[in-house]
């Protein structure tokens, strides 16, 4: 009786063990009646049998019980040294059905019954179709285990410990994975963690755990990635733990499960060399500052010069050409005219060598305080460039001397570049008391500045600002205004050693510069 063929069965290689080729070849044309065009082969003995295995691969083994010289067992241990999953059947008569059935616990696929040849073909179909499925499931397996092993290699060669960290309650965290790394960064093992996750937050000092556990709560509940460092404490102290992740959100049990899959590194580098960096800086301040004090001593020196020295020899020249004119003839006039031209002069240099005095070192600043020094400094300003200015100062500012000198010599510098680089009529001078800090702000109608400019790296005046400023533990801002020109406004403690402007209140000067 013909069977109808099944796709996966059309063109079967099947390996037959009979001790007789005829039966084999009378098995296949069984097979063939069921419209399977199989290619087969048979063998009768244990190297037989391991020659077909060599010359496979093959779909299915009949197994003709009785036959053979080699027993199902020996066979099914053949296929199981060479690590074979070959779906085997055996055909046998009724009267060899214990002997079958013990096949099949030993681990035969299935057996068929020479009086049911109809089940022959459903039988290797569906080993058949199983085997495959063994197939692909080890596959599958040995894709997953590969990967895995990929991972773990990459997790094993990052420069840190990967983790997976799950937040089951406020308090209450597991971790689900951990690398390698772990024992070079916190002195602890794998499994350590995974028993206990509180031996992370232990590792890091009191004020850092504390801070971890906030990050981690505001990261949960925001949805904002993590990105906190703390220091570890015990054999590990000193060194900076930074750890990073994005937070990802679970429905599962409709708990709201938050996770962190992300990796921890040591920044003890990047820590020290910022310290470092940090404290390069502080002393290039210091040095800064050092210097500024020995110019302006320097400055004083020349100036204390030029108003005792040359100031007193040009007033006895003054003296002396004025007795001289005094005791000239009426004729010829012109030497008259001469000696009131060297009084002229004379006048001009005495003015020249006052202005340079004050501004070397202002002795009105001293004397009448900082919003004095800078109408003065403006008025000679205005006298000398052509360039109006308009000041507004609050009278009761009282700065210590050395705000009082740099921001004076900030102005000084500021007219100093409209002058040069501006091409300005106007300029507005505003110095007042905002929120215990002393703000200045100067603005001209000229033609701007840009980011190019400011960026120059010889921009000395730009720089020397700036750092003043830094000395001052203060705030500089400066841009092109709105209807063009340039603004210029800055904020400093009016006494040093207050603490600088707040994060919030630098913003606000900037939004309200931009």
């Amino acid at each position: 009786m013909a069977h109808p063929a099944r796709t996966e069965l059309a063109s079967l290689h099947v390996l037959i063990l009979a001790a007789d080729p005829a039966e084999a070849e009378a098995m296949a044309a069984c097979l063939a009646e069921g419209a399977v065009r199989p290619r087969f082969r048979a063998a009768g003995d244990a190297a037989g049998l391991r020659a077909a295995l060599r010359d496979g691969p093959w779909d299915v083994l009949l197994y003709l019980h009785g036959r053979p010289a080699l027993t199902a067992l020996a066979a099914m241990k053949i296929l199981d040294a060479q690590g074979l999953d070959l779906p085997f059947v055996i055909v046998a008569d009724p009267a060899d059905e214990k002997a079958a059935l013990r096949a099949m616990r030993a681990g035969a696929h299935d057996v068929v019954f020479r009086d049911r040849p109809d089940r022959l073909l459903p039988a290797i179909d569906r080993e058949v179709r199983e085997a495959r499925q063994r197939a692909d499931h080890r596959a599958a397996l040995a894709m997953a285990h590969d990967g895995d092993a990929r991972f773990r290699g990459l997790a094993s060669s990052l420069p840190g410990m990967a983790f997976h960290l799950q937040r089951l309650s406020a308090s209450d965290y597991r971790f689900l994975y951990v690398s390698e790394g772990c024992q070079a960064l916190f002195g602890l093992k794998q499994h350590e963690l995974l028993a206990s996750p509180r031996k992370l937050f232990d590792a890091f000092e009191a004020d850092d755990r504390r801070q971890l556990e906030t990050a981690l709560a505001v990261s949960a509940d925001s949805g904002a990635p993590l990105d906190w460092a703390g220091r570890l404490r015990g054999r590990g102290r000193g060194k900076w733990i930074d750890l990073r992740s994005t937070p990802q959100r679970s429905e599962e049990g409709g708990n709201g499960i938050v996770s962190w899959q992300g990796i921890a590194t040591n920044i003890t580098t990047i820590k020290e060399t910022e310290a470092a960096l940090r404290a390069s800086r502080e002393q290039l301040s210091e040095l800064s500052f050092h210097l500024e004090a020995a110019r302006e001593q320097e400055r004083e020196r020349i100036a204390r010069d030029i108003h005792d020295e040359l100031g007193s020899l040009l007033v006895r020249l003054k003296i002396e050409a004025t007795l001289m004119a005094g005791k000239l003839p009426a004729e010829p006039p012109t030497l008259r005219e001469k000696a009131r031209s060297i009084e002229a002069l004379l006048d001009q240099a005495m003015g020249a060598a006052s202005r340079v005095a004050r501004e070397l070192r202002p002795g009105i600043l001293k004397e009448f305080g900082l919003p004095a020094a800078i109408e003065s400094l403006t008025e000679d300003f205005s006298q000398h460039f052509g360039i109006t200015c308009r000041v507004q100062c609050d009278d009761d500012l009282e700065p210590d001397a050395d705000t009082s000198l740099a921001l004076f010599r900030i102005v000084q510098e500021t007219l100093t570049n409209v002058a040069k680089h501006a091409h300005a009529s106007l300029v507005v001078v505003r110095l007042t008391r905002e929120k215990g800090s002393i703000a200045l702000e100067l603005r001209d109608n000229g033609r701007g500045i840009s980011e190019t400019d400011m960026a120059k790296p010889k921009s000395f005046g730009l720089r020397g600002i700036r750092e003043r400023v830094h000395s001052l533990a203060g705030e500089f801002a400066i841009a092109s205004g709105e209807h063009g020109g340039t603004h210029v406004r800055l904020r400093v403690p009016e006494r040093r050693g207050v603490e600088p402007t707040t994060v919030d209140e630098a913003e606000e000067m900037q939004r309200k510069l931009f």
